[in-house]
């Protein structure tokens, strides 16, 4: 079954978004857009890059797109909701590294730096990509949930 994907891009990714979208309802993915349904030129990613790490963290089998012009304000943003495992995706072993060895969950994507046809072969690579499950991997996560740990629960 394919997992639930939640999208949510400010004015700068709002484009890449939409053609994300139309192409994963396409492939037959659910997805859920969480914004900005509209292109609103002085919207801020933080909106949008927290509500979909929000759903993600609570829907442990959906994944995540967020988009802004460079990817990594939303990706910042993303990173700061507990279980949450985002990475930015600039090529498809990027990408499929994150998926690989990071089990990364949300993927951010740069709206002003790449275009819909580059976009959507890294997202099939990421969504192809099962976490590899190697000991090191693991043990990797495990110090990253103790960081996480410590941090919000000081």
């Amino acid at each position: 079954m394919k997992p639930t994907i939640y999208l949510g891009a400010d004015h700068a990714g709002w484009k890449l978004k939409e053609g994300v979208e139309e192409y994963l309802k396409e492939l037959g993915y659910q997805v859920v857009d969480m914004g900005n349904e509209n292109l609103v030129e002085d919207d801020d990613y933080p909106d949008f890059g927290y509500a979909v790490a929000k759903r993600v963290a609570t829907d442990v089998a959906a994944r995540g797109l967020v988009f802004c012009g460079n990817a990594q304000g939303v990706c910042i943003v993303a990173n700061k909701v507990r279980g949450i495992r985002a990475a930015t995706g600039f090529n498809e072993e990027a990408a499929e590294t994150s998926r690989s060895d990071d089990d990364s969950n949300i993927l951010c994507l740069p709206g002003r730096m790449m275009e819909l046809k580059e976009a959507k072969k890294i997202i099939d690579k990421w969504l192809a990509t099962p976490f590899s499950d190697a000991a090191r991997h693991q043990r990797r996560l495990k110090k990253v949930t103790e960081i996480e740990d410590q941090e919000f629960n000081p």
